[in-house]
């Protein structure tokens, strides 16, 4: 495992995260969380949204006895209710599933634009003040609105939105999986990202198992939703492309797309989710891919 530091998380942050969003209960789950935390993973994805999700992975942190050794993430205020008084009532309700007194990272899982930015971040530091969460930002929200909650943090001297979790693969989204999803994978946000320097936390940076062996191809339209969000001419040569890398280095394809998440101008730590050991190995296969700045752009059909 390879780890960077994100500003104010106490620990260094695995540079891959273990998503939770397929939980269900810890013996169905725990083995994989056990096999991400035995190669070094040390970072985890939740939501309040996310069913049982963060019942099963607080179950699992407490009989395993690792909160101090791990970087907890969760996500609050989802549409309908994303508002700041669902901030409050859903952070509570997450401390008490996940078995915790603190989340290290804290973010808005969508953005109402009918609330004024303003009081996002003034809920956001009253929590962060009374130390239950340590950095927070913004999941799905557009890079105007995450500007505009900094200059008014900074204006009124709080603490600003300094991490994101919008999505971001080498696949391009055709369609959003669901409503109020928005990417960073475009030459703009990756600009922004590379010249802001903020960590990145993307959600389904696998696009959603595109580039696993027999998934996606011209002929397969068995999973309706790969084929309505993923199905493109450009992802399927990028797929190509992927897999012409991966044959030379004796990887799965997924391990190779991945590294391209990895290997941005900017801080990334992509959200994996695996649902059994054996994915859960060929993901962090990807830490050992090597790609150069050519092979990046090659990837991604920039020539």
């Amino acid at each position: 495992m390879t780890y960077s530091k994100v500003d104010g998380v106490e620990l260094p942050v695995s540079r891959i995260v273990m998503g939770t969003l397929f939980a269900k209960n810890v013996e169905q789950a725990g083995p994989v969380f056990d096999e991400f935390v035995s190669q070094g993973g040390n970072c985890f994805d939740t939501a309040r949204h996310y069913g049982d999700a963060e019942l099963v992975f607080g179950e699992w942190m407490w009989e395993r006895g690792v909160r101090e050794d791990t970087v907890v993430i969760t996500k609050g205020a989802h549409t309908p209710e994303c508002n700041p008084a669902a901030v409050t009532r859903q952070l509570d309700e997450s401390l008490e599933r996940l078995q915790t007194d603190f989340i290290d990272i804290y973010f808005l899982h969508r953005d109402n634009t009918r609330v004024p930015v303003g009081e996002f971040v003034d809920v956001l530091n009253e929590h962060k003040d009374a130390g239950r969460i340590g950095v927070f930002g913004g999941s799905n929200w557009s890079l105007e609105r995450t500007d505009e909650a900094n200059e008014y943090a900074d204006k009124n001297g709080l603490s600003g939105f300094s991490v994101l979790s919008n999505h971001m693969s080498l696949a391009r989204m055709v369609e959003a999986p669901w409503d109020g999803c928005l990417a960073a994978s475009d030459a703009e946000s990756r600009a922004w990202l590379a010249e802001q320097q903020m960590p990145l936390f993307p959600w389904s940076a696998q696009a959603r198992g595109f580039f696993v062996h027999g998934r996606a191809g011209v002929d397969l339209l068995d999973d309706p939703e790969l084929v309505r969000c993923w199905y493109s001419d450009d992802n399927f040569e990028r797929l190509a492309r992927v897999r012409s890398i991966a044959e030379k280095q004796g990887v799965d394809a997924v391990s190779v797309a991945l590294a391209y998440v990895l290997n941005q101008q900017s801080p990334t730590f992509p959200l994996m989710g695996p649902v059994s050991v054996e994915e859960a190995r060929s993901s962090l296969a990807a830490l050992d891919v090597e790609l150069s700045s050519d092979d990046v752009e090659w990837l991604n059909l920039e020539v």
